[in-house]
């Protein structure tokens, strides 16, 4: 059965899309069929895994121009496949929500596709507004990176409130996948502090792997490529086998 999970955190430079695109291709190196589904027009998860963008992807399925199947690129990676965005899906936000259900189109384009993968994820923009709440409405689960910095527990309130919200009206089944802390410093008494006090608020929720600060890591996407496949020596290649691991241990 295929397990969908939205990757989300409204506030930007968490590790967001990194996570998207690094789980995704460690999962794949497991000998999953991975699906990653890019929600953000931005397209930066796209050009992450060194494609790019043609027609049709995710605005032309959103806009019912095209089927899933049809919009879904090979990523070259072993067991990834794509579905990839561009700045076009910024039409989504003013088109479509004047729809009824339109909460409920990413949901049932995606349910098509069920068959053909193991894990879908959905790697969401940096904010709350329709695409994301579109992501969590197809989710059955929401992954939060969250940064081990000051201001990280600031934003995870109104995420959870967004959750509920979503359970309560448009996905029932929807739950939270896990709270991943990323760009974590082990030499720093902040992160350590941090790390502390999310583990104290949300205990079993946490993830045990934490990702580190990794320049390596940092590199990557500019060269089109998931972590493993650029320095897999690195820590943060070791990380996200470990991370991958761990997530299917909650997934089973």
């Amino acid at each position: 059965m295929t397990t969908f999970v939205a990757v989300a955190n409204q506030k930007g430079g968490v590790g967001k899309t990194t996570t998207a695109i690094n789980l995704a291709a460690a999962l794949g190196a497991l000998e999953k069929r991975i699906l990653l589904v890019d929600c953000d027009p931005q397209g930066n998860a796209t050009r992450g895994v060194g494609v790019e963008a043609r027609k049709p992807h995710l605005y032309h399925v959103l806009s019912e121009e095209s089927d899933a199947t049809d919009a879904v690129q090979a990523t070259g990676f072993a067991g990834l496949s794509l579905l990839p965005a561009d700045r076009e899906l910024v039409g989504v936000e003013v088109e479509f929500v004047g729809n009824e259900g339109w909460e409920h189109r990413l949901r049932l384009a995606l349910r098509g596709l069920a068959d053909d993968y193991d894990i879908v994820f959905l790697d969401c923009p940096p904010s709350l507004g329709h695409l994301t709440v579109s992501a969590l409405t197809a989710a059955d689960r929401m992954l939060v990176p969250l940064q081990c910095e000051y201001y990280a527990l600031e934003g995870i309130s109104a995420l959870v409130a967004t959750l509920r919200r979503v359970q309560a009206r448009l996905n029932p089944h929807l739950g939270i996948g896990g709270i991943l802390l990323t760009m974590f410093d082990d030499r720093t008494n902040l992160s350590r502090d941090v790390a502390a006090e999310v583990r104290r608020h949300f205990k079993d929720e946490v993830y045990e792997v934490v990702i580190p600060r990794n320049v390596r890591l940092a590199e990557a996407p500019s060269h089109g490529l998931p972590i493993l496949q650029y320095d897999i020596k690195s820590r943060g290649a070791e990380a996200y086998l470990a991370l991958a691991r761990e997530f299917l241990q909650r997934v089973a």
